[in-house]
């Protein structure tokens, strides 16, 4: 997972690293929306690739030592954000 989830994290630096590189060039407003919402889309791929690994990992141990209340109730918050 950690692997899968540093790349998701990293392409979203990049583009993020885009926008700010465009901010200081005076790129066009709606180039520099697209580029942003490019970094939104990578960022939410990457936070499916963390919850994932958590659901199946943290959690599923978590079910096991019979603490699933804890473990759903602290999924069920996160997807409140989302």
């Amino acid at each position: 997972m950690n692997k899968k989830a540093l790349h998701r994290y990293q392409i979203a630096r990049g583009h993020l690293s885009k926008v700010i590189s465009m901010l200081e060039g005076g790129a066009y407003c709606i180039d520099i929306v697209h580029q942003s919402l490019a970094v939104q889309s990578a960022l939410k791929k990457a936070d499916e690739v963390v919850l994932k690994n958590h659901l199946e990992t943290c959690v599923s141990e978590s079910i096991k030592k019979g603490e699933s209340k804890k473990a759903i109730g602290e999924v069920m918050e996160i997807l409140k954000k989302r």
